[in-house]
């Protein structure tokens, strides 16, 4: 019988930022090519020189009311991707008049669940794919506004970057498609 590795918040590779930031460039490289899509940001821990990031966060700008059907998947393969190394990913969403509207759903399937949070789950007419748990998690407006690294569709740095941040994701991105 195998034995089971116990929990632990700790990543399971010893230094995680190289891994999470080559995924979020796989991510905006597919999410990209959404339509509906605007902007592509960098924010949270991995925009800085934390060592040990918990996750990876981005924002993404959209279209008001796109459907996330395209972009879903591509956010729950970001998020296993991350998960597969004991780290998370959120996908945070807000409208081109930028207004938070939540987080990509983890869920490949829209029905309501007894657990979820979204204040929408399940319900006939809503987005799907969206976690609206607002009375959970919000953004600042002067984040949504102003984010440390906007990836897409232009590198903008407005604060300084780590080195790693430039020469895995921000660099890459600038020279164009792999």
């Amino acid at each position: 019988m195998a034995t089971r590795r116990p929990y632990t918040h700790e990543p399971s590779i010893p230094e995680p930022r190289a891994f999470l930031l080559a995924e979020v460039l796989a991510f905006v490289r597919a999410a990209s090519t959404c339509a509906g899509v605007r902007r592509i940001a960098l924010v949270g821990s991995l925009a800085t020189d934390k060592p040990i990031p918990k996750d990876a966060d981005v924002l993404v700008t959209l279209d008001e009311g796109l459907d996330l059907a395209e972009l879903a998947p591509i956010a729950r393969r970001l998020k296993g991707r991350c998960n597969s190394i004991n780290r998370a990913a959120d996908i945070f969403l807000c409208e081109t008049d930028g207004r938070y509207i939540g987080r990509v759903c983890g869920y490949r399937e829209c029905h309501h669940r007894m657990a979820c949070i979204a204040l929408s789950c399940g319900r006939a007419g809503q987005r799907n794919h969206l976690n609206d748990d607002l009375q959970d998690v919000t953004l600042p407006q002067a984040l949504i506004k102003d984010p440390p690294l906007v990836l897409w569709p232009v590198v903008e740095r407005r604060r300084a970057i780590p080195a790693d941040v430039e020469a895995i994701l921000a660099g890459p991105l600038e020279r164009g498609p792999r």
